[in-house]
């Protein structure tokens, strides 16, 4: 059959084509017609109109037409609602830093305790790895350091004593016969001046405290800032500096007890975990370092090729261990104070991955051995070998080990100490 076209004016802006088939409408604009009326096929085709008429009506319908905006991508924040109370009727808040993919961590003022770290699993599902305690008068009472900063000196003193600058110093004993992690009220248990911020690399919360001169029977005013950074490339980043107006010991370092699982999913032995150290320090019966730098070559403690960590936890006989790990590493450093790797642990249960990168020359790894199953979260019992620590520090009782890098903070000086966690996953 003939072919046949025909195109008239319809209104203004609008031509009809009539052909006699669709095939063929199809092949004048591309596309099928818009309507049929029996035989032949018609097609509208739209075109602007310049006359006078038109040309109002098109501006009045551009005018009336809603703004269309693009999609902003997430962006990181922060949020700060209330906690609760300490015993002593001190208000405590807690902040939510959030980042561009959705992972969070909370942290409270009082302590500095990083409260949760909700990062995904190999699924995708985000999943607190962070131990905590629902209300602060456990965290008053309990005291195993849950995500606390701990200081003006964390880890050990031997009997709570040291010589500075000819003075003899004594500050509280409270592990056995020696001082641990600052005394009977340290940074733990004190609330931080905070302030939050956010930018388009991350969120971060900056604390603040000055510790006075003789508080917990230490010397100097010590003025101390702590920034948590959450980046957007899934990395939680802590950095620590201080100063002093007279010379003082100083170790801070962070409390977190880890679990990759998930903070309530149970042991850790099956954690795999990876340690930059060759060399790590032997304790006498109350955990002071005896001054000796040991070799982890055939030790439970060599971890230089990864392994899980309960795979010879139960070799770790000495009794102050109490069934497992609590031991200074010494790291591999390449130069002192520059940042390198400190740890990789993995959950190959949930494919999540954490490596800690820092500056410091040692690492507390503690694998949650005086957990004795009497702190709860709801039904949850913390039990032994429920979660780990991996502390980033100076050597234990520095002051009084003379050989040991030293930890002394004098005036003119900064403190200055960044640790770094990353967080991927592996399917």
């Amino acid at each position: 059959m003939k072919k046949s076209v025909l195109v008239a004016a319809l209104t203004c802006g609008a031509l009809a084509t009539i052909a006699a088939d669709a095939t063929f409408a199809q092949s004048l604009f591309g596309r099928r017609p818009l309507f049929r009326r029996a035989t032949p096929w018609v097609v509208v085709e739209t075109a602007p109109c310049e006359c006078a008429p038109c040309a109002a009506a098109n501006a009045t319908e551009e005018a009336a037409q809603p703004e269309v905006k693009e999609v902003e991508a997430m962006k990181a924040s922060f949020s700060v609602a209330e906690f609760g109370k300490t015993k002593e009727g001190e208000n405590v808040q807690v902040f939510t830093l959030t980042n561009a993919n959705g992972v969070n961590a909370k942290i409270l003022d009082f302590g500095g305790v990083l409260y949760e770290m909700n990062v995904p699993d190999k699924d995708g599902n985000l999943g607190n790895v962070s131990c905590n305690y629902p209300t602060i008068p456990e965290y008053q009472d309990v005291r195993p350091y849950f995500g606390s900063l701990v200081g003006r000196y964390g880890n050990r003193i031997a009997k709570g004593k040291f010589t500075l600058d000819g003075v003899e110093y004594s500050v509280p004993v409270n592990n056995g016969e020696n001082a641990l992690h600052g005394g009977l009220k340290g940074f733990d248990q004190v609330i931080w001046a905070a302030t939050p911020a956010a930018d388009e690399n991350g969120a971060s919360l900056t604390l603040k405290y000055t510790a006075k001169d003789g508080e917990e029977g230490y010397p100097g005013n010590l003025n101390v800032v702590v920034v948590y950074t959450l980046g957007n490339d899934n990395t939680l980043k802590i950095d620590y500096t201080a100063t002093t107006d007279k010379a003082t010991p100083i170790n801070l370092t962070n409390h977190t007890f880890w679990n990759l699982g998930g903070a309530t999913s149970g042991t850790i032995r099956d954690h795999i975990l990876q340690l930059n150290a060759s060399r790590y320090l032997p304790t006498d019966a109350g955990l002071i370092p005896t001054g000796e730098v040991a070799s982890v070559e055939g030790t439970p403690l060599d971890f230089r090729t990864a392994k899980p960590i309960g795979q010879d936890i139960d070799k770790v006989a000495e009794e102050q261990f109490n069934g497992g790990y609590d031991h200074c590493i010494v790291l591999d450093q390449a130069k002192p104070g520059e940042m390198g790797l400190c740890a990789i642990a993995k959950d190959p249960k949930t494919g999540r991955v954490m490596k800690i990168e820092t500056t410091e020359p040692a690492v507390q790894f503690y694998s949650g051995n005086f957990l004795d199953g009497s702190t709860k979260v709801g039904d949850y019992v913390y039990a032994k070998h429920t979660a780990f620590c991996l502390e980033t520090q100076h050597y234990p009782n520095s002051p009084n080990q003379p050989e040991f890098p030293s930890t002394i903070l004098k005036p003119g000086e900064t403190y200055r100490h960044t640790t770094v966690h990353t967080f991927t996953v592996e399917k």
